[in-house]
């Protein structure tokens, strides 16, 4: 599950530790009632996102790797947050920094879920110019996940934004290759070029309706399935 960081702030911004523990019973709820192995990869768009450095004059390989160090703050606080409840974590980084969290090496990851742990996935693919829908692909990718659940502030893929459009479309169903020729942006072509290549099915839903994924998981509509 990709959970962007607007999701950790108020408003979008900034750090709400009510929001990390809403989120952390979330996802032991999901874990526990649907009986699956659960990886998270957070995003870090609540305490800084790279890309709209490049207007204050950035170097962009550094605005974005600022933006990869955001993801582990989120991801540290919501591991602490599950595992105050009593979950079980590790949190795998793509960026050494071993006295806060263990470096991502695929075997241990699989390790970990064999434990029946939560794998909490931060500081995307460790490079710049690459986002964490695309580090949540290839993850996904890398330890053999059956779906991909995107997390966003709107109901599923549409034709324009629907923040700023009144009539636009919700799709219920897309092709990876319409969403890369249409250049919807709920996830990156990268990110979907990967899905495709590998045949990871893709949900994209609100995460306000998070209580409702076990629908996803039967089979039932939700959200936009892109396959």
């Amino acid at each position: 599950m990709k959970i962007s960081g607007e999701v950790f702030g108020e408003n979008g911004k900034g750090i709400s530790l009510a929001a990390y523990e809403q989120m952390a019973k979330q996802i032991v709820k999901i874990k526990k009632e649907n009986k699956i192995d659960l990886a998270v990869v957070v995003g870090g768009g609540n305490i800084f996102r790279g890309r709209f450095a490049e207007k204050s004059g950035f170097d962009m390989a550094v605005a974005h790797q600022m933006g990869m160090i955001s993801t582990v703050i989120n991801g540290l606080a919501l591991q602490q947050c599950l595992e105050k409840i009593g979950e079980q974590t590790r949190m795998m980084t793509a960026i050494r920094m071993d006295a806060v969290a263990e470096p991502y090496l695929r075997r241990k990851a699989l390790d970990h879920f064999e434990k029946g742990k939560i794998v909490i996935f931060a500081g995307g693919t460790g490079n710049p110019f690459f986002t964490t829908d695309s580090a949540a692909a290839l993850r996904a990718c890398e330890v053999g996940c059956d779906l991909i659940l995107k997390a966003t502030n709107v109901d599923g893929v549409y034709d324009k934004d629907p923040n700023k459009f009144s009539g636009a479309k919700l799709y219920k169903k897309i092709s990876y290759r319409e969403a890369i020729e249409k250049d919807l942006n709920v996830m990156d072509a990268t990110a979907f070029a990967l899905c495709a290549e590998n045949k990871k099915p893709i949900i994209v839903f609100n995460v306000k309706k998070l209580n409702d994924i076990s629908k996803a998981l039967k089979g039932e509509p939700f959200g936009t399935l892109v396959n």
